[in-house]
């Protein structure tokens, strides 16, 4: 199936974005795991799946629609010596997505791709809860104090 005007460049960058969200949230959960906070550790790989999961969903679209997936960009993976650090980089990341994702659905409804715009609107339900958790963790050093915060990512929940 050809694809609309404008549809395979919003794929193409919500594709780099996905891709820069997986190698950003694998080095958090690295960097977590080196500093002993299995939790997060265990929340960074989880996210960085799910983004996987979207990195997948968008090659195949594009391939369905003709084009090539664009895989040769990244955009900077932001990194910290702290865990503040990293949840205020995921932060920003997930809210820039938002963004992007806003632009691609509201394009593809002009053009009427439907079939693309449900994908991107599921993509980003997904992106608003990463935001909302991001908000809680950064809520809860405010309130609790960073040193009780670390303490609990120390152990990984049972499941």
């Amino acid at each position: 199936m050809k694809a609309q005007e404008g549809v395979l460049d919003c794929l193409n960058k919500v594709l780099t974005a996905e891709m820069t969200a997986v190698h950003q949230y694998l080095l958090h959960a690295a960097l977590c795991g080196q500093w002993g906070y299995e939790q997060l550790e265990h929340e960074f790989r989880s996210t960085a799946t799910e983004e996987i999961g979207h990195v997948s969903k968008l090659m195949s679209h594009i391939l369905y629609l003709e084009g090539s997936p664009d895989m040769q960009r990244l955009h900077t993976v932001a990194s910290g010596r702290a865990v503040p650090d990293l949840l205020n980089a995921d932060l920003k990341l997930e809210q820039d997505d938002a963004v992007l994702l806003r632009e691609a659905i509201s394009h593809c409804a002009k053009v009427g791709d439907y079939t693309t715009r449900h994908i991107l609107e599921d993509m980003i339900v997904d992106t608003e809860e990463h935001i909302d958790w991001f908000e809680t963790q950064l809520k809860t050093i405010k309130q609790v104090g960073l040193e009780n915060y670390l303490s609990e990512q120390i152990k990984k929940e049972s499941s």
